[in-house]
């Protein structure tokens, strides 16, 4: 059964409450208060924020002898919770319970207001008694604020010459943070902890690096794959940690990369491709909560399909577990894709991919949004939206990769979907363009830049694709809901690696706006700069390595001719190196490496946590990132900004 808990809203964002209960410390703490609250005999529960629903999701209170459950509104009188009903809480001076559990954080004047009515000899408690220490707060005088729990979950894995790393910078800074803690704790595979420890960051903009290797060595371990849970003390700015973390090898042809987890765990993830023969496509959930995922809560169909084939283990609290898709779906084969039921239990997998060169690869799905529908306005605004949403990726240099493109359903709003490929060369021209028709939702259809280009070469060997909404498709204006996703694939066709990388479409560079778009990392929209981070692979078993971008330059209307881009090489501790400048045309795009565009000697001294900052003021631009053994591998996946 999917939890029915609140994690995020589009209108307000994410939820303190789950994470503040499921944070790795507080379930220790809290699991040890109702052990002693249900040995002293009776309880009555009072639920004046409504939280109760949420707890009893994450934690077993079986063990609770409920006696009664009281709430404050009128309003709820007539709900059942636990297989009670609720009481108005002037009923309390009736209980015979011995303790009442006041289901809440910051509870004094709650308990003040009630505390006359209560019986003699009843005892008081409350979530409190199980909150976390001052010293992890970033807000102590309001406990459920959002950046007292900007966290978040990566999967580290060490194990056979196979290492991953955590790559961030200390974007809190730019908020004006003072001093930022990350307190992190890894676990195993069964959500045994297996270490536990802090540190604290350099001030201004510092990078950030998390090793595989480093936490081997830090915590005594051998190989090792689990969650690693992050919690940044002192933010500002965002509750939520951003990061890409990098999969290598000591081999050489051992390179991947993938975006950040989500901190908020989703009903629903999509984009997730079947494999090819001879390929295998592991699915790796990892339990964001303390509370055990039970047998058969999670499962997969086929998009658009109604057969869903459930996971027969349990995945335990704060555990992962690796799904072969072939054991639910033994025959399906791509470009088929798979919809999770994941009843928000995980935070946003990551799929890998081992393919029958033996090679590996490893990506991320994306949220599926249950709160959409299609919206007429979208087609009646394009008047105003010149091109409209568009989802920008790179067509990479033509001959050394293939670049494919794949339209993920990813609302469950979308019964059809009417969609066109456009491609651009490196210079903003539009040189050739692909419809799809109206795809319904049970369709999965990839296409080939190379076969869309029909013998074209671009002009600088490169481009971009954009998906966009197709209009000229009959019926088409009724069916768009704004949320136009899709999967990019590329392959190197001297070495056969592959990456693979997926996201969503906006509206960008233009004055108007349209329900949040353009977006904006700071502030209203539109969102017209651009401010991406750029990691820099240094000091990486496997050898020599280089570090590629490919910005684009999407234009939803006119808006200037071209960018003016600063590329500002920084060093781990924050302070920039070196500024090269850049202009990119509009609807165009850059595919360019940090040997190209940096003198070796300041690359050298930008550190383990070294980086480049991508700065525009004057238009938002969309980037790809990755890193590059010649010969051997390369990584890519979508940049992320703050």
């Amino acid at each position: 059964m999917p939890l029915r808990i609140d994690t995020f809203s589009n209108q307000v964002g994410g939820f303190a409450f789950f994470k503040a209960i499921g944070h790795p410390l507080t379930a220790e703490s809290l699991t040890a208060l109702l052990r002693r609250i249900a040995s002293r005999g009776p309880v009555a529960i009072y639920d004046p924020l409504g939280h109760l629903g949420t707890l009893a999701e994450l934690y077993d209170l079986s063990g609770l002898s409920v006696e009664s459950i009281y709430v404050q509104a009128i309003e709820r009188l007539n709900e059942t919770v636990l297989g009670q009903h609720l009481r108005p809480i002037t009923d309390i001076s009736e209980s015979g319970a011995r303790t009442l559990l006041i289901v809440g954080f910051d509870t004094g004047r709650l308990a003040d207001h009630i505390r006359h009515l209560l019986p003699a000899g009843m005892d008081l408690a409350s979530l409190d008694d199980a909150r976390l220490p001052d010293a992890l707060l970033t807000n102590t005088r309001r406990y459920l604020d959002p950046l007292n729990f900007a966290t978040n979950h990566a999967l580290l894995r060490d194990s056979g010459g196979r290492h991953t790393r955590l790559v961030t910078a200390n974007y809190w800074s730019g908020y004006g943070a003072g001093p930022i803690r990350l307190w992190c704790r890894q676990f195993d595979q069964l959500g045994k902890p297996l270490g536990t420890w802090e540190q604290t960051l350099d001030q201004d903009t510092s990078g950030v690096v998390i090793d595989s290797r480093d936490v081997r060595e830090r915590l005594g371990l051998g190989d090792f794959t689990g969650t690693l849970f992050i919690h940044a003390i002192g933010a500002r700015g965002h509750d939520v940690v951003k990061y890409a973390v990098d999969t290598y090898g000591d081999d050489p042809d051992e390179l991947s990369c993938t975006h950040d987890a989500n901190a908020w765990p989703a009903d629903l993830y999509a984009g997730l491709p079947a494999p090819k023969p001879g390929e295998r496509v592991t699915l790796w959930l990892q339990n964001a909560h303390p509370t055990p995922v039970p047998a058969g809560g999670i499962g997969l169909n086929l998009m658009g399909r109604s057969d869903v084939r459930k996971l027969s283990d349990p995945i335990p609290g704060f555990g992962c577990y690796a799904l072969n898709t072939a054991t639910l779906f033994p025959g399906s084969r791509w470009p088929a894709q798979f919809e999770v039921r994941a009843g928000k239990h995980v935070v946003r997998p990551r799929y890998e991919i081992i393919s029958g060169n033996g090679r590996n690869r490893i990506a991320h799905v994306n949220v599926e949004r249950v709160d959409l529908e299609p919206d007429p306005k979208i087609a009646e605004a394009t008047a105003h939206m010149g091109r409209g949403f568009i989802l920008p990726a790179p067509m990479l240099p033509v001959d050394r990769y293939r670049s494919f493109a794949l339209p993920t359903p990813m609302s469950t709003g979308q019964l059809k979907l009417p969609v066109q490929l456009v491609l651009h060369d490196s210079e903003g021209q539009e040189i050739a363009q692909h419809t799809f028709g109206m795809l319904d939702r049970s369709d999965s259809v990839v296409v080939e830049a190379e076969e869309v280009l029909g013998g074209i070469t671009p002009d600088g060997g490169y481009g971009h694709m954009e998906l966009l909404y197709d209009f000229d498709v009959e019926g088409a204006s009724a069916e768009p809901d704004g949320w136009l996703h899709g999967l990019f694939r590329y392959e190197d066709r001297d070495t056969g690696h592959a990456a693979d990388t997926s996201f969503g479409a906006h509206l960008f560079n233009g004055i108007m706006t349209f329900k949040g778009e353009p977006q904006s990392y700071g502030g209203p929209p539109p969102g017209l700069s651009t401010r991406l981070f750029l990691r820099v692979g240094q000091a990486m078993a496997g050898g020599e390595i280089d570090t590629m971008c490919h910005l684009i330059y999407p234009a939803s209307t006119e808006w200037h001719a071209t960018s003016r881009t600063e590329l500002v090489l920084t060093g781990s501790d924050g302070v920039p190196i070196a500024t090269t400048r850049i202009e990119i045309p509009r609807g165009g795009s850059r595919f360019w490496r940090v040997s190209e565009m940096f003198d070796a000697n300041d690359v050298a001294k930008v550190g383990r946590g070294g980086y480049v900052l991508i700065r525009d003021t004057t238009c938002r631009l969309f980037g790809y990132h990755g890193l590059i053994r010649d010969g051997h591998a390369f990584s890519l996946d979508h940049m992320f900004g703050f």
